[in-house]
């Protein structure tokens, strides 16, 4: 458990280092994700980008389970 929940946590840093390169192809402002912008507010959700990492991970873990 500890080992997996390390693993874990580097890879949050690692996607938190490389997002402003992500942002740059495109990731993050892609058709369905909710942005909100009002003069001192801004709210940001991005379910489509949520969706995309979430069956991309999802297709790695497969790939290697086998």
């Amino acid at each position: 458990m500890t080992r997996w929940l390390v693993t874990v946590g580097v890879v949050l840093i690692v996607a938190g280092l490389i997002w402003p390169w992500l942002a740059r192809l495109g990731l993050g402002r892609l058709p369905g994700d909710i942005v909100i912008e009002r003069e001192g507010f801004r709210f940001y959700f991005p379910i489509t980008t949520m969706v995309l990492i979430s069956v991309v991970l999802s297709l790695i873990f497969w790939l290697f389970r086998k």
